[in-house]
C-alpha cells in the first residue's frame, strides 16, 4: 500500500466501503469472488487494499481493542504487540518519565499504549506511509494531543533529545522474520549507542533472543501473556531494576489484566540443583519464568525439586498456589518403555491422551494417537528426564488455577 492509497481508504468513499465490508463474512472461498466485486466498483489497488484492511482489523481484534477503527498493515500487525503487554511496557515507562521518544513507533501500538498511560510522545519513523497510519490510529482514538510525529531515520540521524527513548527496531523484512539482533533495523548495536547519550532506554525484543548477546548491567524481561510468552524487553540504565524478570499477564472476562512478577533473586540461589524423583505433583512453569532463567528462584521459591538439573519441571509432595506454575497431580510414572507404558495406561483404564514433552526426542503428537482410546479417563503423559534417565508419567489433568 502506498500512502496515496491509504489517503483514499481515509476518505469518505473509502470509509464507506470499509464499513460495508465490514458486515460480510469473508471466509477464505469468499474472497476472490468479494476482489472481483470490487474491482468493478474501484480502481484494483483500491479494492485490494480495502480487503486486506477489513482481514487486518478482523485478526488485529485479537491484540487491539477498538480494531474496527484502526488501520494497520501485514507486517507491522504482526510485530506490533498485544495491548495488555504494550499497556504494561507503558506503565513502566511513565513511571520513570511521562515525557516519552518512541523510536521506530510503525503503526502507533506502543505509542498508543504510552498515550494512554499519560504521557507526551514524541513518535519516530522513517517511513511515511507508517507514520500516517499511526497518526490516524491516534485520531481514532482521540489521542493526537498527546503525541508529535516526527520522519527521521535512525540510522543517519540521532534521536530526538529525550530523558527517555523506547525503540522497537523493526524484525521482519518481505514477511520473514529476522533473528539476528545485528539485522534489526536499526541493529541492536546501533540503538544500544544511544545510551552514551540517554542512559534510560528500552527495547523490545523477540522472546528468542539470545541473552549472551546482551549488556550484562542491563535488565531483561520476559513477559507471557495467558500462558503464551509473547516478547523480551532490555531495560538500560535506571530503567533496570533486576537481572532478570518473568512478567505474567492475564485477562479476565471482566476486562481486568492481572501481572505477577518474578525476578531473580538478590542473593544468589543454590548452584547445584536440587533434584529428587517425580513426586505427588508436578509443576509445569510459565514460558516466561523458563526463558528468563529463573526456574531455580522458582523452585526455591515453592520449595520444590527440579526433576533434573537440565529439565525445567519441578515436583512436590503437595501441591500449591502460584501463577507462576500449572499443577499436575502425578498418578504414577516410570522408566520410558513403550510396551510398559501402554500396559500401565490400560491398568489406569485411560482414554484420550495428551502427550507433553521436555527434553525427549518423541513426536508428541504422534504418540497421543498410538495411546489414545475413544473411551476411558482422559490422561496425560509427560515425556521427560530424571536425573539424566528418560521417564513417562502420568498425570491427571490439571489443577484449576
Amino acid at each position: 500500500m502506498d500512502l496515496a492509497t491509504f489517503s483514499w481508504l481515509c476518505s469518505p468513499a473509502g470509509t464507506t466501503l470499509l464499513a460495508e465490508l465490514a458486515h460480510h463474512p469473508l471466509a477464505e472461498t469468499d474472497l476472490l469472488p468479494e476482489l472481483e466485486r470490487l474491482r468493478r466498483r474501484f480502481p484494483p489497488a483500491f479494492a485490494a487494499a480495502a480487503l486486506e484492511l477489513t482481514l487486518l482489523r478482523r485478526r488485529a481484534a485479537a491484540k487491539f481493542p477498538h480494531a474496527e477503527r484502526l488501520f494497520f498493515i501485514r507486517e507491522a500487525l504482526e510485530q506490533a504487540s498485544a495491548a495488555p503487554v504494550a499497556a504494561h511496557r507503558a506503565a513502566r515507562l511513565v513511571t520513570y518519565d511521562r515525557a516519552v521518544a518512541d523510536l521506530g513507533c510503525g503503526i502507533g501500538g506502543d505509542t498508543i499504549a504510552s498515550a494512554l498511560a499519560g504521557a507526551q510522545v514524541t513518535a519516530v519513523d522513517r517511513d511515511p506511509l507508517r507514520l500516517a497510519i499511526c497518526q490516524a490510529n491516534l485520531q481514532a482514538l482521540g489521542l493526537e494531543q498527546q503525541v508529535t510525529l516526527l520522519c527521521r531515520d535512525l540510522l543517519v540521524e540521532p534521536p530526538p533529545s529525550a530523558h527517555l527513548l523506547f525503540c522497537d527496531p523493526g524484525r521482519r523484512r518481505g514477511g520473514e522474520r529476522r533473528f539476528s539482533p545485528e539485522a534489526y533495523e536499526p541493529p541492536l548495536s546501533h540503538v544500544l549507542g544511544w545510551c552514551l547519550t540517554t542512559p534510560a532506554l528500552a527495547l523490545k525484543l523477540a522472546p528468542g533472543i539470545d541473552p549472551e548477546l546482551l549488556p550484562a548491567d542491563a535488565e531483561l524481561e520476559f513477559v507471557s501473556l495467558n500462558g503464551d510468552l509473547k516478547e523480551a524487553a532490555l531495560w538500560c540504565g535506571p530503567l533496570a531494576t533486576t537481572s532478570r524478570r518473568a512478567t505474567l499477564l492475564r485477562t479476565h472476562p471482566d476486562g481486568r489484566v492481572t501481572t505477577d512478577t518474578l525476578v531473580s533473586a538478590t542473593q544468589p540461589v543454590e548452584r547445584v540443583a536440587r533434584t529428587r524423583p517425580p513426586a505427588a505433583f508436578l509443576y509445569e512453569p510459565d514460558p516466561a519464568v523458563i526463558r528468563a532463567g529463573l526456574v531455580r528462584d522458582l523452585a526455591h521459591m515453592l520449595d520444590a525439586a527440579q526433576l533434573d538439573p537440565q529439565i525445567a519441571y519441578l515436583t512436590a509432595p503437595e501441591p500449591t498456589t502460584s501463577p507462576f506454575v500449572r499443577v499436575w497431580p502425578v498418578l504414577t510414572w516410570l522408566p520410558f518403555g513403550l510396551k510398559r507404558l501402554r500396559a500401565v495406561l490400560r491398568e489406569l483404564e485411560a482414554g484420550p491422551i495428551t502427550v507433553k514433552k521436555r527434553g525427549s526426542p518423541l513426536d508428541s503428537d504422534q504418540l497421543a494417537r498410538q495411546l489414545s482410546q475413544a473411551t476411558g479417563r482422559p490422561l496425560v503423559v509427560v515425556l521427560t528426564q530424571s536425573v539424566g534417565k528418560p521417564v513417562a508419567i502420568i498425570c491427571a489433568p490439571p489443577l484449576g488455577r
